[in-house]
């Protein structure tokens, strides 16, 4: 028997990732680029465990047993088998043995919070550790979910779409490593953690059929912006940075408008969060806080460390968390002012909205990549390869 347990982060695009150029494949239409979240905040964590007495394969997630079959899990394994017999690896004996497979995530699952991106990178990355698999992992994890190779990596991480039909050039790479800009803080604002209507496949599907705005957006847009993204995060001008988040997340959103049918995923809440960003930037003086939503209502909010606890006292007057809601702020602990300057306050021409419409926030940084856990403690399975 063999058995390995893995975490694995989500990732937040800056510069976005929707459309396919080959579904089959999952190559994307354009380059993205994300950071990738402390996984001690937000993460997906898989269990695997191989064996000789295994009659079937098995996988559970979140709970609930699942169909073995799936074809982006079965396009995973099937690249990961490959990859073993085509190098020098110990681990040829145990492929032809079944395996259980056990994940969880601990933040919402399909509610536009890249939940897919941390389960497929977790499921691949405990795969490679399972069959002792050396080099690049992002192609094999892109199989699952495309964002998912983002996930594979830590720090700010550039998706490159390739020109290779293959799909062989369609890569992650680092553009810097976690610790370059220390300074860097992510707020998620968890506004509705039930299942999107419009999946993202299908959505990506029908913008790419339908949408003439896409095209153009993958065309002149994004190789513009990546560029000057990347220079703005190894430049740590944050300026640029929120500039370039903001009009993206703009631009993402008018393209799932103009497709058809169109896709809406942000909802009332969201849109009262852009305006109250927009107005505390204004009040601020400049550019303090940067907003992107992927697809889903939630918003990740970019800001500097010494933004925080303004901007969430703040916050915390515009949407008020329900009474004696001692969770409300999860992840980094903080202390939050509990008075703003009356001026500044009187600033901002936005009325208080109804208790709660914020489900609880999520504060964390940009971290490392997926970790391997040698603590026996931590696996989902016990020793018969059963969920504990």
């Amino acid at each position: 028997m063999e058995i390995v347990t893995c975490i694995a982060p989500i990732n937040i695009a800056v510069i976005k990732y929707w459309g396919k150029k080959c579904e089959e494949k999952i190559i994307p239409v354009n380059d993205s680029l994300s950071a990738t979240l402390a996984l001690e905040q937000m993460c997906a964590k898989t269990t695997i465990m191989a064996s000789p007495n295994f009659k079937e394969n098995k996988i559970w997630l979140n709970g609930k047993e699942e169909s073995f079959e799936n074809y982006r899990l079965q396009n995973c394994l099937t690249e990961i088998r490959n990859r073993v017999r085509n190098e020098e690896n110990d681990s040829k004996q145990i492929l032809s043995w079944k395996i259980h497979i056990c994940s969880e995530n601990n933040f919402p699952t399909a509610a536009g919070l890249a939940s897919s991106a941390a389960g497929y990178a977790c499921l691949v990355y405990s795969l490679s550790q399972l069959y002792s698999i050396r080099g690049d992992i992002s192609t094999i994890a892109r199989q699952g979910s495309g964002s998912a190779c983002r996930s594979t990596l830590g720090g700010w991480v550039r998706w490159h779409a390739g020109v290779k039909d293959d799909g062989s050039d369609s890569i992650a790479k680092e553009v810097a490593p976690a610790d370059h800009w220390p300074e860097m803080r992510i707020l998620v604002l968890v506004v509705n953690e039930t299942q999107k209507k419009c999946p993202s496949s299908i959505g990506m599907k029908n913008s790419v059929l339908t949408s003439q705005l896409l095209k153009y957006r993958a065309e002149k847009c994004v190789p513009e912006r990546i560029q000057q993204m990347s220079q703005a995060i190894l430049e740590k001008d944050f300026t640029t940075f929120a500039k370039l988040t903001i009009q993206d997340s703009n631009q993402f959103h008018a393209v799932c408008l103009d497709t058809n049918p169109p896709c809406f995923y942000m909802n009332d809440t969201s849109r009262d969060i852009v305006e109250l960003v927009h107005c505390f930037n204004e009040v601020s003086g400049s550019l303090k806080v940067a907003y992107t939503f992927d697809a889903g209502p939630n918003a990740c909010l970019y800001l500097l460390e010494e933004t925080v606890p303004i901007f969430l006292s703040v916050l915390n007057k515009i949407f008020p968390p329900n009474d004696n809601d001692i969770d409300y702020v999860k992840g980094i602990p903080i202390d939050i002012p509990s008075s703003v300057p009356e001026e500044f306050i009187k600033s901002i021409p936005i009325k208080p909205k109804t208790n709660g419409l914020l489900k609880y926030i999520i504060y964390t940084k940009v971290g490392d990549g997926p970790r391997l856990l040698n603590d026996p403690n931590e696996h989902l399975l016990d020793e018969n390869g059963l969920p504990k």
